[in-house]
């Protein structure tokens, strides 16, 4: 698939990637979202569905050579996420099993989404 690595087509997904990001972090940081239909499936297919969304984006914007820098790093972010949602006065509970359920999909949407994914040359200078 060379139309990924499009410079054009890369970039529109680098700047979908950081909305999206953006996104996510408002809605889990607020401290009463909005209703969307998707609360009748529960909380911890939300949190699938947005961080299979940033892996995603994330494998398309960043390239192959980063994906274990993209599981690493949005794994890092659902941590953090619960850990902010733990704070008493934003009305947000805390729950290990969404940390997980992030985790464990952003692996397979890296995984999946890396086999579409075309090598790039690495940037002189990155390791």
């Amino acid at each position: 698939m060379q139309f990924l690595v499009d410079p054009r087509l890369v970039r529109a997904f680098q700047v979908l990637f950081w909305l999206a990001l953006v996104f996510a972090c408002v809605m889990a940081f607020l401290p009463k979202p909005p209703h969307t239909p998707l609360d009748r499936f529960g909380d911890k297919i939300q949190h699938m569905i947005a961080f299979a969304t940033l892996a995603g984006l994330a494998t398309l914007a960043f390239g192959r050579e980063a994906r274990w820098r993209i599981i690493e790093r949005l794994c890092s972010l659902g941590a953090v996420i619960e850990v902010v949602q733990s704070i008493s006065w934003l009305n947000r509970t805390s729950d290990v099993r969404d940390w997980l359920a992030d985790c464990i999909v952003v692996i397979i949407a890296v995984a999946v989404t890396a086999m579409f994914v075309p090598d790039r040359a690495r940037p002189a200078g990155e390791v």
